[in-house]
């Protein structure tokens, strides 16, 4: 597995992007919801799967709400996955 990967917050999509060596791997996108947001899908391309790429995009993307003082809604099954195997990350949940 890459560990060279990097995630970028593209706010005019509404998404988080990770990007291995250069190249996208998938997102998180999201729609805004006051200072919340409302991640609702999640994306790792197939060439990309099985490296845990999409826990690193779910926790960049929840450590950048948590700075912004921000709160989640996971209508998203891998974001909502995710909250269930991180409890610390619960409490930003609405």
């Amino acid at each position: 597995m890459s560990e060279d990967f990097q995630v970028t917050h593209d706010e005019a999509k509404h998404r988080y992007v990770i990007t291995v060596d250069g190249e996208e791997a998938g997102f998180a996108n999201y729609v805004p919801e006051g200072a919340g947001r409302d991640f609702n899908h999640t994306v790792i391309d197939p060439k990309f799967r099985g490296q845990g790429l999409s826990g690193k995009l779910i926790k960049a993307a929840l450590d950048d709400v948590r700075a912004s003082g921000g709160t989640i809604k996971a209508t998203c099954s891998a974001v909502a996955g995710f909250l269930e195997k991180n409890p610390d990350y619960k409490d930003m949940a609405v």
